[in-house]
């Protein structure tokens, strides 16, 4: 096995739960995530209002020079248990591995 062994009977043996459980919870909130009324209220960018306030509290916690630099990046990579049977190549990163890249961009306030 590779990745990183959460395999559907390790993680109902974890929670507790059977395996068709963790594949309907896992169905169920990968479902309210992709919504479209979530995704346009949290997958956004900020309004100029939300992006001063985020201006300002840069300046009133770091220094008046950082003002600009208003929104934080960071990324990481999660690894898969296996390549996917789709498109598997665009997935291997550079650490050979099948991964996801995922990149989170939000304000410091």
């Amino acid at each position: 096995h590779f990745g990183n062994a959460a395999s559907l009977q390790k993680v109902a043996n974890w929670a507790g739960v059977g395996k068709g459980t963790v594949t309907l919870v896992t169905r169920r909130v990968l479902t309210a995530i992709l919504r479209p009324d979530f995704m346009s209220e949290t997958v956004r960018l900020p309004t100029p209002v939300e992006k001063e306030k985020a201006k300002a509290w840069v300046e009133a916690h770091s220094c008046r020079a950082w003002r600009n630099g208003w929104c934080m990046v960071d990324g990481t990579l999660v690894p898969l248990a296996d390549r996917p049977y789709f498109y598997g190549e665009s997935y291997f990163d550079r650490k050979s591995n099948y991964s996801l890249n995922i990149q989170i961009i939000s304000l410091p306030n």
